[in-house]
């Protein structure tokens, strides 16, 4: 009896395999496409051949592929929910040994260690690689409880100014809040701030585009509201005078060439110079 048992264990940890692909690494953005390699260095051809795609130590079946059938073409079942629809293989190129498989719109959760395992070699082969997905800062709100939207208010307005209010309230973790004009400067601003809500006061004196910004690093959230501040010019005076000095003008050439009387004149004059 303790001869069998030696000659099984003999047989499992003999049993040929070819392990590659330590140190492969790949690394993409949130939302992006990440292609995991796995081909044959013989190039021969694995058209008939099966090839399965497994994450988290085989507890996943990522994709798997048998002669032809597959999970995209509904001859296969099987294939682990967070993958579903989003996993494709390079069909045309298959008969040069490559069993690469492109994920699509890649999440965060997606990142970990994957297998290539090609069972029916003889070596059976297995490839490892390690896919990274990383996280972008982007407006997560309704994704994730209290990455919150902010609000940009005008509080009150002269010809000369308006009073901004940026808000955030229900923010956590605890949020940054910058107010920025239209070419992305940070502006100073008075702020106010409680456990879950966070206000920023200023005063603006020119016309721009304004934005109320907020940041949230720990849960790569980032949302931005953005208003249109119009200050009206203090100019307007510098159109009047450029119109009664074209009146005046006028009056001029009109005496010189006789075209209205001295009392016309004085009448033009006092009309021009609003009766004064």
């Amino acid at each position: 009896m303790q001869l069998i048992m030696c000659l099984v264990f003999v047989c499992v940890w003999t049993f040929p395999a070819v392990i590659s692909g330590a140190g492969v690494r790949v690394v993409v953005e949130e939302d992006s496409d990440a292609v995991l390699p796995c081909s044959l260095s013989t190039k021969e051809s694995i058209v008939g051949m099966v090839f399965d795609w497994r994450k988290d130590e085989g507890q996943k079946e990522v994709f798997f592929y048998d002669s032809g059938s597959h999970y995209n073409n509904g001859r296969r079942t099987g294939q682990d929910e967070q993958f579903r629809g989003r996993v494709s293989h390079y069909e045309d190129q298959l008969m040069n040994g490559n069993a690469s498989i492109k994920i699509h719109n890649t999440k965060v959760a997606d990142s970990g260690i994957y297998s290539c395992i090609l069972p029916k070699l003889n070596p059976r082969q297995t490839f490892y690689i390690e896919l990274v997905v990383e996280r972008l800062l982007r407006d997560r709100s309704g994704e994730i409880p209290g990455a919150s939207k902010p609000s940009i208010t005008i509080l009150d307005a002269t010809k000369d100014w308006s009073l901004l209010q940026c808000e955030v309230q229900g923010a956590s973790p605890e949020p940054k809040v910058q107010l920025q004009d239209g070419s992305g400067n940070i502006l100073p601003a008075e702020e106010r701030r409680g456990c879950y809500y966070v206000t920023l006061n200023i005063t603006v004196t020119k016309t721009d585009h304004y934005l109320c910004v907020l940041t949230q690093e720990e849960i790569s959230h980032q949302s931005r509201v953005e208003t249109f501040v119009f200050i009206s010019d203090a100019g307007n005076t510098t159109d009047g005078n450029v119109v009664v000095v074209i009146a005046v003008a006028v009056v001029v050439v009109l005496v010189k060439i006789g075209q209205i009387s001295k009392s016309q004149t004085f009448s033009l004059q006092h009309f021009i110079s609003g009766g004064k």
